[in-house]
């Protein structure tokens, strides 16, 4: 796909649908537009010969059966059956196709960063670790190699939250409460607020809990023990105190090597096994004592000035509609490409979602190694996909259909605008970790939460999130910023929403100021000034990616 001039990104107030470029065949309503009504196109009339609900799309001329569908530029479909113009594209009409894409000499983009002189003193206030990385958080992890584990992972969360002043204020508990103290008929005493932080410096015990490191298969171990390695690699964690039953296939042996990869020598990990403790009252106290003079070392942490060069940014969006590729996915694209013009690194990942764009993302490696990866990722993905009787033509989810993005190439095409116009500088397979300053490609499903899981365990330090039907995804210890896509989502659903994009449809602001304004709010949540609507809701989501059944 081209890279698309920026004046196909600017909306004019008032209209009422919008070609993506030139080169398209249909056209996105950005309203509801009933039966009838006539809409000026290339100076001429389109009737629409039944209504249009917004984020829809209506064809621009007429197509024969077989036709290809073309949007943001690319084959997004191909008709089913005969679309008149001014009719509307459904699923009854239209069909996936994408093209095809081939690796021939990368390393040859040119490409023309932001003007970014405003941004390049800017600082936020980070930890620094020894390793060079800078958090925008300092957290102690507390995690499982195996499922067995889990309950006395719980356990570990049941005796250190309350009594280290980490257990978040229950407004569910008020409630049951006032209910209880009605029914027996007395006053009812107040639910006890949470008590202070003992370690003031630490912004919390992380509880990671999964359903693997038995079983299944020595690839899955060893991409668990890959993925936890990044988490406790990661520069928002101080430390780690790591449960281990003895037995199974991800063995502590794994874990350290995985760390050795990453570079990760210093970082207290505190490893405790069941079946050398004995009884899980001797586990469980030997791993509080330890996790307590971790913490008190991990209190020493202060926060310190840092350039934006030291952000890892993970991009992703969930929950998209037919408005994600045209306001937030292009505004946080801008913000990546400010990002890597610093000198900071973005990852853009969910490769069923770049079905359509691999060409352009392949034009786009700055070195043939990483196109030539890329493209064996995508197949190697797309074969897998096809051998438990699936294929990204399946990506599309109801709401997606309902919304607009009735192909997964179409859904695809704007998906892959929040990775911007900047060089691929790196193509990386789950769970390994960012090496490289730049945009980075990561192999991962579309699935929002083993896609953010993935991101962070690959050194995402904060993640941005669009999303136009809304979603409350978070992760344990990277704080994730939603976006809306659309000012209906943002005032129906205040409580998971960070930031409102919808200017960029209403033609009040362009993609790069929206994106630079998204770029100040980064500083703010990265500084632990704000925190982000997850993060105040707790909604710490981990899953753990198992390759080939998820899309």
């Amino acid at each position: 796909m081209p890279s698309m001039d920026r004046s196909t990104q600017r909306q004019q107030a008032g209209e009422k649908i919008l070609r993506l470029d030139a080169r398209d065949n249909v056209a996105v309503a950005l309203e509801f537009l009933p039966a009838g009504e006539e809409i000026p196109v290339d100076g001429q009339r389109l009737q629409l010969n039944q209504p249009v609900e917004a984020k829809h799309k209506i064809a621009l001329e007429p197509m024969d059966a077989g036709a290809a569908v073309w949007m943001y530029g690319v084959l997004v479909g191909r008709t089913r059956t005969a679309i008149p113009a001014g009719g509307l594209l459904t699923t009854q009409n239209v069909s996936h196709d994408a093209a095809g894409y081939a690796v021939g000499s990368s390393g040859h983009y040119a490409w023309t960063p932001p003007e970014v002189d405003r941004w390049r003193g800017t600082t936020f206030d980070g930890y620094r670790r020894a390793d060079g990385q800078v958090g925008t958080r300092n957290y102690w992890l507390v995690i499982p190699l195996v499922f067995c584990e889990n309950r006395n992972v719980d356990a570990l969360r049941e005796a250190l939250e309350e009594e280290l002043g980490y257990a978040s204020p229950n407004a569910h508990r008020a409630l049951v409460r006032t209910l209880a103290a009605k029914w027996r008929g007395s006053a009812g005493a107040a639910v006890q607020s949470a008590n202070p932080k003992i370690f003031p410096q630490v912004d919390g015990i992380r509880f990671l809990t999964h359903q693997g490191g038995c079983g299944g298969t020595r690839e899955d171990a060893q991409a668990l023990c890959g993925l936890l390695a990044g988490y406790i690699h990661h520069p928002n964690v101080a430390g780690a105190t790591v449960l281990s039953l003895g037995c199974q296939n991800a063995q502590p042996k794994m874990l350290r090597e995985e760390l050795e990869k990453r570079g990760q020598t210093e970082k207290p990990v505190l490893i405790f096994t069941q079946q050398e403790a004995g009884t899980e009252q001797s586990l469980l106290e030997q791993a509080i004592a330890a996790t307590f003079s971790g913490l008190e070392a991990a209190n020493a942490a202060r926060r310190e000035p840092a350039l934006l060069s030291a952000l890892t940014v993970g991009l992703k969006c969930g929950g998209s509609d037919g408005f994600s590729g045209i306001s937030a996915n292009p505004a946080i694209g801008h913000l990546s490409d400010m990002v890597v013009a610093l000198g900071g690194r973005t990852i853009l990942s969910e490769f069923p979602e770049l079905c359509g764009v691999e060409q352009e993302l392949i034009d786009r490696c700055a070195r043939v190694e990483s196109a030539e990866r890329f493209a064996a990722l995508m197949r190697a993905y797309e074969a897998r996909a096809r051998a438990v009787h699936s294929g990204f033509e399946m990506n599309p989810s109801p709401g997606n259909i309902r919304d607009g993005l009735l192909t997964d190439a179409m859904k695809s095409a704007g998906a892959a605008r929040k990775g911007g116009t900047a060089p691929v500088a790196d193509v990386l397979d789950y769970p390994e970790y960012v090496r490289r300053a730049g945009l980075t490609l990561l192999c991962t499903p579309g699935n929002d939460v083993e896609a953010v899981t993935a991101q962070v365990g690959a050194g995402a330090n904060l993640v941005l999130f669009t999303t136009g039907l809304g979603t409350p995804t978070g992760n344990p210890i990277a704080p994730v910023m939603k976006l809306a896509t659309n000012a209906r989502l943002a005032a129906h659903m205040p409580d998971i929403i960070d930031f409102d994009t919808s200017a960029i449809l209403r033609g009040e602001a362009t993609v790069e100021q929206v994106g630079e304004a998204i770029l100040a709010e980064v500083v703010e949540v990265a500084s632990g000034r704000r925190l982000t609507k997850a993060e105040a809701l707790r909604q710490d989501d981990f899953i753990p990616w198992k390759r080939g059944v998820s899309l």
